[in-house]
């Protein structure tokens, strides 16, 4: 990796960590708007963004459990990087499948793979006696914030790709 990639993907982290740590009210918790998550779609353009979106997650939710912000705890460090690291993988796998120029599937994947992972933490942590139902309550909850972010995220790499802060 060369330095400017590596620089670039050390920046990508930073910014997610410091917009979901500013934004702790609604980046943590069972109805979460990460607004961070708009980061998400940076694999539709940049590939090795699928690293820094990966590790601003797990520091998110590490610095977010040590200062007490987290409500899952070092829980939250492990699945949510999980379903993060998985869904800005498959967004970056589907970002040619498009309906319309529109890369849909590849647009779910945040959403999807953030209900079913952190739907399935939060139902086992907060509704233990029936983890299902939690998982499908609470991972909605978590989808909604994802849509919202996914929509935003889209459009911010309108303006990525228009600078052109992603090439060479």
């Amino acid at each position: 990796m060369s330095t400017r990639t590596f620089s670039k993907v050390a920046m990508i982290a930073a910014i997610y960590t410091v917009l979901t740590l500013c934004l702790a009210p609604i980046s943590f918790g069972n109805f979460q708007i990460r607004i961070s998550e708009a980061l998400t779609m940076l694999p539709l353009i940049y590939q090795p963004s699928i690293i820094g979106v990966a590790l601003g997650c797990f520091l998110s939710n590490l610095i977010g459990a040590m200062m007490g912000l987290n409500p899952t705890g070092l829980m939250d460090a492990v699945i949510g990087t999980m379903a993060t690291l998985g869904a800005a993988y498959c967004t970056w796998k589907l970002k040619d499948l498009q309906v319309q120029k529109v890369p849909l599937a590849a647009m779910a994947m945040p959403v999807v793979w953030n209900f079913v992972f952190v739907g399935a933490e939060l139902g086992y942590l907060m509704m233990p006696e029936n983890v299902l139902l939690g998982t499908v309550i609470f991972g909605g909850e978590v989808a909604v914030g994802e849509i919202a972010a996914v929509i935003f995220g889209f459009f911010l790499n309108k303006i990525f790709i228009r600078t052109k802060i992603f090439e060479k």
